[in-house]
């Protein structure tokens, strides 16, 4: 195995163990103090990791599509290794996250101009 594949199957190990790692930490983990009056923008995974999914749709309602966009990624990430080839997405995925990215600028916008940020 040559040393460049090598390394970044690590990092692709070293990916998934420190998403895994901060899973079952912020699962096991609750921040003193009101949640609610934070602004530690953590407080979102907090809620995906303790299930609680109603409250991190309130907070941010794309923060499950995100958090599932995430694992996706990596479990393609790691597809392509195994194969031994390039990752590529196809044109549709491009447009999915550019699509993405503009649903979360018009989110944010929509939350600035209002005054509903969650914080």
């Amino acid at each position: 195995m040559p040393i460049a594949e090598s390394r970044t199957i690590r990092a692709w190990a070293a990916a998934g163990l420190a998403g895994l790692g901060a899973f079952v930490l912020l699962h096991a983990w609750t921040p003193a103090g009101d949640a609610a009056s934070s602004i530690c923008l953590l407080r979102r995974l907090f809620h995906l990791a303790k299930g609680d999914w109603s409250a991190a749709v309130a907070l941010h309602p794309l923060a499950p599509v995100l958090a599932a966009e995430l694992i996706l990624g990596w479990a393609a990430w790691g597809i392509a290794l195994a194969a031994r080839r390039p990752l590529r997405l196809p044109a549709p995925v491009d447009t999915l996250l550019l699509a993405n990215l503009a649903a979360l600028v018009a989110l944010w916008l929509g939350r600035v101009a209002t005054g509903t940020l969650p914080w």
